[in-house]
């Protein structure tokens, strides 16, 4: 699978990204790297630990991230998850806004484990 069609079976637009970043192999070394990032691990483990500082924190940076990379349907979950969190506070119904986010970042691997190889 190319690149552009990893971009597309995420359901994100390829195109930005391609001018963003100025070349598919920088685009390309930056999505496989995501593979290796530790952020939504680590909103499990905060979201598991009932911390919700480190929660929100993760959830933030995974949208980041997701911004950079144009990965734009993972962003937005993580955008809600990350608005959801907000205050800080746990009791909050953020369960739909965390499944989102679980269901949009395995498309996402998915997809770029298919460039992979």
């Amino acid at each position: 699978m190319t690149i552009q069609e990893c971009y597309t079976q995420m359901g994100a637009d390829y195109a930005p990204v391609l001018q963003r970043l100025g070349s598919e192999r920088i685009v390309t070394k930056f999505a496989l790297r995501f593979l290796e990032d530790k952020t939504f691990s680590g909103l499990c483990d905060a979201l598991d630990a009932h911390d919700a500082e480190e929660a929100f924190r993760m959830a933030h940076t995974l949208k980041g991230i997701c911004l950079n990379l144009g990965f734009e349907p993972l962003r937005q979950a993580s955008s809600e998850l990350t608005e959801e969190l907000r205050g800080r506070d746990l009791s909050v119904d953020y369960a739909d806004a965390f499944q989102a986010v679980k269901t949009r970042y395995q498309q996402t691997v998915s997809a770029i484990r298919g460039i992979a190889g």
